[in-house]
């Protein structure tokens, strides 16, 4: 029985190969970085989290602070906070017996700014 136009395999030639584009071992991003990179998105892609990394920018706050403003208990805000301490993208100081959180860098800053004007884009 002969073989129908539709079930033939179709035969694709490759338009480029991957030494076309002429990208050194150097230009490609490390993979270590990638996996910190992915973690840092893990640990941001949490809508309560994000709100309060909403709170910190601009400003330094306590966990006190930020449990009363968010309106959540304050044992999951230090959660929270701990697993942002985590990835680098929060520190903190303590005074006395407060600790006080505020966006890591400049980076975390312009990531967190650039996610939620993103995401209200339309």
């Amino acid at each position: 029985m002969a073989e129908s136009e539709s079930n033939r395999p179709i035969e694709i030639e490759p338009t480029c190969a991957a030494d076309d584009h002429g990208i050194t071992e150097d230009q490609l991003l490390r993979l270590e970085d990638c996996h910190r990179a992915a973690a840092m998105f893990s640990a941001l892609g949490d809508p309560n989290r994000l709100r309060l990394l909403g709170l910190l920018i601009g400003r330094e706050m306590c966990v006190t602070e930020i449990s009363s403003i968010l309106n959540d208990n304050l044992p999951a805000v230090s959660q929270r906070l701990k697993l942002l301490r985590s990835e680098r993208i929060v520190s903190h100081r303590r005074e006395g017996k407060h600790v006080f959180y505020r966006l890591d860098d400049e980076h975390v800053v312009a990531l967190i700014r650039n996610a939620l004007e993103h995401a209200g884009h339309e």
